[in-house]
């Protein structure tokens, strides 16, 4: 598939565009914002845009579900290649270079007060990228999060156990936590087989997905012993792997935790709260375990502008952007949901009213942030994740397919299909040569 194709993709894999969305009021510049996900992230980002909205009386924001990820993703390409897109989305970090390559984003740094965004550097764009620093300003953090392990505060406490520190504690915390007999089962330990968490595995065992000379290598040796700890917890009975896909897997995770089917589990920290406050035991939040090395990777989204929306729009949409990044909204995104605060004035405002004090898992979550890794600005890299790795992983865990031979054929996949180097390693605007593709 070209990269021209995967950028129109198809009208109906959109589906509706724009959705219900209520009415502008007289006098109010309008911009729509397109988000994903519902529940309580959902109403929370609804009361924040109200609060905007009722806080100034220029602008007004409709914010339109636009379903997962995923599912908003492929309308906001369907959009932008029907030349009906909104101004303002947020999408998921791995497929912003693709979308700056393209050149579909609004470079944002000369946009009035962007200077003076103080964004945590590792989940600001400058560091979320190998030399994102040096690019033009085309993504603006929101719900940053990274993988953290959940624990059954109460098994733990009574297994006298300390959360696992290495991948060697983990198996061990995993077979002493689970139980395979009487009437309610238990599982030690419990992951979606997922690509962002394989790439912490990656991570961890000393490897990355793309080397700083552009080469695809999937890890290497590092990418096959991720793959291959995953079969052993899973052929020992110590790991269930959860069954769907993509979120439901996810969900699958949480409920089996909160019901106490799992004792362990990895997932996001997004679901801090959510899990905190339905959960019947206490829930400890630790830091992933290390290999060789501790790593994470950083994920969640970012907002963009829409290169070809109409002026006034952007401008509208910049002067949301500006507001939602104060560091009163920051905190409250932070501590509604979990996901962590993107501006070092919020961490600071919640070290200042000890708010880390009365929520350590909190601060669990901002300290992993020391190892966090960075991303190749790759093309590819969100085909590589949806195309290539994912459903390779699935592969090798439910039917153990040899973890080394899968990689190889990963990477032979990658090399022809993608390139075998897909990293700008320059640091010129890459909104210039996109703009030169999508015209030929």
């Amino acid at each position: 598939m070209s990269r021209r194709a995967w950028l129109a993709g198809s009208l109906a894999a959109g589906g509706a565009l724009i959705g219900c969305a209520e009415s502008i009021p007289k006098g109010r510049q309008g911009v729509d914002l397109w988000f994903s996900y519902g529940g309580k992230n959902r109403q929370l980002l609804e009361r924040l845009v109200a609060r905007y909205n009722e806080s100034q009386p220029a602008i007004w924001v409709r914010p339109v579900f636009q379903g997962d990820y995923f599912e908003c993703l492929a309308k906001l390409r369907t959009a932008v290649a029907a030349g009906a897109a909104p101004a303002l989305s947020h999408v998921v970090g791995e497929v912003v270079p693709y979308l700056a390559e393209a050149g579909v984003l609004e470079p944002l740094s000369d946009y009035p007060g962007a200077g003076e965004l103080d964004f945590v550097p590792s989940l600001g764009q400058a560091g979320t990228w190998a030399r994102g620093a040096a690019r033009p300003l085309v993504a603006l953090p929101f719900n940053r999060s990274t993988p953290i392990a959940y624990l059954n505060g109460k098994l733990l406490k009574e297994a006298r156990l300390e959360p696992p520190r290495s991948w060697d504690e983990l198996t061990e915390a995993a077979r002493a936590l689970g139980s395979r007999s009487g009437a309610a089962p238990r599982w030690g330990f419990e992951c979606p087989i997922d690509w962002w968490f394989w790439v912490a595995l990656v991570g961890q065992a000393g490897g990355q997905i793309i080397e700083p000379n552009g080469e695809l290598s999937l890890g290497g040796e590092a990418g096959a012993q991720g793959v291959l700890l995953w079969q052993r917890l899973v052929r020992d009975r110590l790991m269930r792997p959860p069954p769907g896909r993509d979120y439901n897997a996810w969900e699958v995770v949480n409920q089996d935790f909160l019901a106490g089917r799992a004792a362990m589990i990895w997932t996001s920290t997004a679901f801090l709260r959510y899990l905190e406050e339905n959960a019947r035991f206490p829930v400890l939040a630790a830091p992933l375990p290390k290999h060789t090395r501790r790593a994470v990777p950083t994920g969640g989204t970012f907002f963009v502008v829409l290169r070809r929306a109409p002026e006034d729009e952007k401008r509208a949409a910049w002067e949301f952007l500006r507001w939602m990044n104060q560091a009163e909204q920051s905190v409250d995104w932070a501590t509604g949901t979990g996901y962590l605060p993107v501006t070092k004035q919020a961490v600071s405002l919640l070290e200042t009213r000890g708010y880390y004090q009365e929520h350590p898992n909190d601060r669990v979550a901002y300290d992993q942030l020391e190892v966090a890794m960075t991303w190749p600005w790759s093309r590819s890299l969100f085909r590589v994740q949806r195309e290539v790795i994912q459903p390779r992983l699935e592969q090798a865990v439910l039917t153990g397919t040899p973890a080394r031979e899968l990689l190889d054929e990963a990477r032979a996949l990658a090399r022809r299909e993608l390139g075998s180097s897909e990293v700008s390693p320059g640091t010129s605007s890459g909104a210039s040569s996109g703009r030169r593709e999508v015209a030929e």
